[in-house]
């Protein structure tokens, strides 16, 4: 115990002298600990307690109601640190760093607190921030930062303390590429999310993309369903006709009644257009079928334009 508690501190030393290239690869359980920095990452904030580590055993302890929520993207490690102002004892900074199971396992989380309005930060592959947290992600690090003690903190210290960790990550600024497939024209902005199970709630659709597109100044859904391969995605289909069935719901072939394309009345969202496109499943939902048509075939477009994601499965269940 001894000799990995020496190891550990030599590898934080390292981390704080080296930040940008210690963790180019990203940071083993040990360094975690170093990407929060010692002693306070900015003048008149400094360490309440040695750093905390949680495995996926313990996090209950630390987040319980919501450990559960980052067990489906690959969740193995949490790093934690608490800051105390100088200026005001009762006033702490929690700082988490979270490694989950890839970039997308990462925004997924993300994704889960982002409502789409906040204030951007400058940092990170994608981050906001509010009066009493900020949270960003990068790479397969997912970053929040709360206030406690108080209901709110300066900008410059959220941000000072943000910087701070994300100089030791890596990877600063890039995106999951599986966000590219719904960067259509007409996307709202910040509406898009990852699901690493049960999109739309059905288990059929194990995992996938969901976001939301305007029509006609209307808004609708579109979703992507990932699948490993094209049979993957034609069996997911037919369970998906299965479930209408049983639903006693109407749907119909399109494009001169091939097994890839449907149009269908959702039980739970209402008109739903789908269509296999690879091993993919790209949808639309509350769209009429001229709108639904547009924007399948510009996710159609992109996926075409993304050679890497037309054959090659990304990361499912936290899989790097």
């Amino acid at each position: 115990m001894n000799r990995l508690r020496a190891i550990c501190v030599a590898l934080i030393g390292i981390v704080l002298l080296f930040p940008a290239s210690a963790v180019s690869s990203g940071p083993d359980d040990c360094a975690l600990r170093g990407v929060l920095p010692q002693p306070g990452f900015a003048a008149g904030w400094t360490l309440k307690e040695p750093t905390n580590l949680y495995v996926r055993d313990t996090l209950f302890e630390h987040i319980d109601g919501e450990a559960e929520l980052f067990m489906p993207y690959g969740f193995d490690l949490l790093a934690t640190a608490t800051y105390v102002s100088a200026s005001d004892p009762d006033v702490w900074l929690v700082a988490d760093v979270y490694r989950m199971g890839s970039p997308l396992d990462a925004f997924g989380i993300y994704s889960n607190y982002r409502r789409g309005r906040e204030e951007l930060i400058d940092f990170g592959a994608e981050g906001f921030i509010l009066p009493s947290q900020l949270m960003f992600y990068q790479d397969r690090y997912f970053v929040r930062l709360q206030v406690t003690g108080a209901n709110s903190l300066p900008r410059s210290e959220f941000l000072a303390c943000g910087r701070a960790i994300g100089q030791r990550l890596p990877n600063q600024k890039g995106r999951p590429r599986e966000l590219e497939i719904v960067r259509v024209p007409d996307l709202v902005p910040g509406s898009e999310r990852y699901f690493a199970k049960s999109l739309l709630g059905y288990a059929f659709f194990r995992r996938g993309l969901l976001a939301e597109a305007l029509a006609d100044g209307k808004r609708i859904r579109i979703f992507v369903v990932l699948e490993a391969n094209g049979e993957a995605a034609g069996e997911t289909l037919a369970r998906y006709e299965s479930h209408l069935a049983a639903e006693g719901r109407s749907f119909r072939r399109q494009d001169g009644g091939t097994p890839d394309s449907l149009a269908a009345t959702d039980p739970l969202y209402g008109d739903a257009h789908i269509r296999r496109i690879g091993r993919f499943l790209v949808g639309v939902l509350g769209a009429n079928q001229a709108d639904a048509e547009r924007v399948i075939e510009q996710i159609g477009a992109r996926i075409a334009a993304l050679p890497t994601l037309r054959g090659r499965p990304g990361p499912a269940g936290g899989t790097p």
